[in-house]
């Protein structure tokens, strides 16, 4: 992450807090780490992801103010969640979704759920 130009300071919870692009860059830069590690990302190494999604979830629908102010239904929640699962090797999601968002975790459930562990938060 040095390499690259990114702060590599201590988060408050003792990981990496770097300011980037996307959250999909955040993954692409885990399986590369698992590469350069000399490991082969879903055989030797999964990712499993705290969403935080209840922290987000206002009025019905996911707002993602701290990032690109976009808006996205449950469903659309869903549909990043298994891109997500198609592209990256990822074994569980926690709080993917908001805690009383019981029909988004209903179509979770059914898109995702024989695939990766879903944790509800």
């Amino acid at each position: 992450m040095h390499k690259l130009g990114y702060s590599t300071a201590a988060g408050d919870e003792g990981g990496f807090a770097p300011s980037l692009k996307s959250n999909e860059e955040a993954l692409d830069l885990l399986v590369q780490a698992i590469e350069k590690a000399g490991f082969k990302p879903g055989k030797d190494v999964a990712l499993a992801l705290d969403v935080a999604a209840s922290e987000f979830f206002e009025g019905g629908a996911y707002r993602f103010n701290k990032s690109d102010k976009s808006v996205k239904s449950s469903s659309e929640m869903v549909e990043l969640y298994r891109r997500w699962a198609s592209r990256y090797p990822i074994i569980s999601i926690e709080d993917g979704l908001g805690e009383e968002d019981w029909t988004g975790w209903k179509e979770l459930t059914a898109a995702l759920g024989d695939k990766l562990q879903l944790v509800g938060d």
